[in-house]
């Protein structure tokens, strides 16, 4: 290539990248700059704070709950301060994340209540996501033990006169915006985009076990065949109790089962 065409080429692609920058016009939008004295979470969340009801009916979470879970994840969500700008507090976080799970509203609704950037949210609320899991996990949804099997079978057979039942599994499709480059592979039967939520609840609607992220062209059964409580149940590997009467009239042992609708088939614990 000649030097005249190599200065050509430069010169051709230093104008493309030029056109590419957005100029920016302000480094901070004076909407934002404003946040600590406008923005909503510094004008309403003391004043929430004071009636427990509308604390719940905002966030989904008593003002107990929230404490609790708030001490819990202080260090992970505490930024480091800087001479350029203010960090964002854990409190703030927790609360915009929390108002973003309960009410499903977009990152550019809560972007203009707030007064917060939607890159900004986008990566806390991340950041919060990720910490309630890797704090919660083992204590919410723990390896199942015989006892605690036992203690879900007795509620079942308390509350839906159904014994021997350990579980109910379903799934939910959870609508997504179509990821690039997919294809069909996240388009379900119901004709829109999503990702595939397995999860066993007890008696008491909490979740044992969940399985999410699956293509939602994929059926419940291929999901849940493919899970790691499935192959574990399958090498008798989570603690299910033994086969027992289910009456006094009938001696013969039932074995514990995880009711589903006909979508996950029959199998000694499936029913």
């Amino acid at each position: 290539m000649e030097v005249e065409e190599v200065a050509c080429v430069a010169y051709l692609y230093a104008r493309v990248v030029r056109k590419r920058k957005k100029n920016r016009k302000y480094w901070v939008h004076p909407l934002l700059s404003d946040r600590s004295t406008k923005g909503l979470f510094n004008l309403f969340y003391n004043d929430l704070r004071k009636y427990e009801d509308k604390f719940f009916n905002y966030l989904r979470m008593s003002v107990s709950s929230f404490d609790e879970l708030m001490e819990q994840l202080q260090d992970d969500l505490t930024g480091q301060q800087t001479n350029m700008r203010e960090c964002i507090s854990p409190l703030e976080k927790l609360v915009v994340t929390l108002r973003y799970l309960a009410s499903g509203c977009s990152f550019t609704e809560l972007h203009h209540e707030y007064r917060l950037g939607i890159s900004t949210i986008s990566g806390f609320v991340t950041q919060v996501c990720e910490a309630i899991w890797n704090r919660l996990k083992d204590e919410c949804m723990p390896q199942p033990s015989t006892q605690m099997w036992l203690e879900i079978a007795n509620k079942f057979e308390t509350f839906a006169n159904f014994p021997n039942c350990i579980g109910a599994v379903d799934g939910k499709h959870i609508r997504v915006i179509k990821p690039t480059d997919t294809g069909s592979l996240y388009y379900n039967y119901k004709h829109y985009f999503s990702i595939v939520l397995i999860g066993i609840c007890d008696a008491n609607y909490s979740f044992v076990s969940i399985d999410v992220g699956a293509y939602g062209k994929s059926s419940d059964s291929s999901i849940f065949k493919e899970s790691m409580f499935y192959k574990k149940m399958m090498n008798n590997s989570l603690n299910i109790p033994n086969p027992k009467p289910i009456s006094t009239l009938n001696s013969e042992p039932m074995p514990y089962v995880i009711v589903g609708d006909e979508a996950f088939g029959l199998s000694e614990n499936i029913m």
